[in-house]
């Protein structure tokens, strides 16, 4: 049977919809799709995968359906044209679709892309999927995820200004990094064995202390934490190198310490290999993927949106889902 996948349609304004149609015509019976969005969306592919709208609360017909959360003026639907009523829609597209999941209603969540500055207009202090999520689970620290074929990479920090990243950084936050990064390859990515690389932050890993000592007090400190605990990491390495020797097979994950230093060889790839990647929620009680591309303005309804993305989410969503079902998780 085909998992139940609640999948929340993201900005109306944005590619969200159409990635989604794209992408669940070509899993067409991979799983069974529970969409959280606005019938007026149907216009944008939906229409194709011949889904019943129902309203909140009604009983989900077998194959899926789509929620209607809202009913938006077409004014508020424009393609490429975001609007306060929009903003309102996507946050409350994201938590119709999370409660689904968090009531087994459906086995796993994925989150088309939401416009952070339009939901902050109506939740101030929204930054990310990532964060929200971690705030409504209550769970202590969750961690991002961006993971494609050939690489993928956590984070120690996510959306931080560079100028305040070395002040949050400590051996502890990144040894727990290391370990939610770990127990996931093993438990939810079926990895036996995870060989996880950690990234220096000084160039050349500071060279012996030449040009930095951070890898010698901030870094070798975490990794002995995190052997300590039994999810040992190697490195660390300079960030130069070992992205791509993680890319060409010698490491299962990179932990990096702050946003673009993971996420730059991560798109490089998915641009200019077309290796699709993922963002993954770690470290939650549920299942949470989602394309690693934003709402794309510029190309919502122009049908030039690549799916790839969302395909690869949707798919990996299912896989984590049927790993944790089967060992006895949610």
């Amino acid at each position: 049977m085909a998992p139940r996948l609640a999948i929340s349609l993201g900005d109306p304004s944005g590619i969200g919809a159409e990635v989604t149609a794209a992408a669940l015509g070509a899993l067409r019976g991979e799983v069974e799709p529970l969409l959280f969005g606005d019938p007026g969306l149907l216009s944008r592919g939906l229409s194709a995968l011949r889904l019943p709208v129902i309203e909140p609360g009604q009983p989900v017909p077998d194959g899926g359906a789509l929620v209607a959360v809202t009913r938006l003026p077409s004014s508020s639907l424009e393609a490429g044209r975001p609007s306060a009523r929009g903003a309102s829609a996507q946050l409350a597209f994201l938590t119709a679709a999370f409660d689904s999941v968090r009531n087994g209603q459906a086995a796993a969540l994925c989150t088309a892309p939401v416009s952070k500055a339009q939901v902050a207009r109506v939740l101030p202090g929204f930054v990310g999927h990532t964060e929200w999520l971690e705030a409504r689970c209550q769970v202590g620290r969750s961690v991002m995820m961006l993971a494609g074929q050939r690489l993928k990479v956590t984070l120690v920090t996510n959306h931080r200004p560079l100028s305040r990243v070395r002040r949050a950084l400590t051996p502890a936050l990144i040894a727990e990094t290391i370990a939610i990064t770990w127990r996931a390859l093993r438990d939810d990515l079926g990895v036996a064995r995870p060989r996880v690389a950690l990234a220096a932050w000084n160039p050349h890993a500071g060279e012996g202390g030449l040009v930095g000592d951070e890898e010698a007090t901030l870094l070798a400190p975490a990794l002995k934490a995190a052997r300590r605990i039994g999810t040992p990491a190697h490195g660390p390495f300079p960030a130069d190198s070992v992205f791509f020797r993680a890319a060409l097979g010698e490491f299962d994950a990179v932990v990096a310490l702050y946003h673009d230093q993971g996420l730059i060889p991560v798109k490089l790839l998915d641009a200019v290999l077309d290796d699709a990647a993922v963002n993954v929620t770690l470290g939650l009680p549920i299942v949470r993927t989602s394309p690693d591309h934003g709402v794309a303005y510029s190309l919502a309804g122009t049908g030039k949106a690549n799916p790839a993305s969302m395909i690869a989410a949707l798919r990996l969503a299912a896989r984590i889902a049927g790993v944790r079902a089967k060992a006895g998780r949610r």
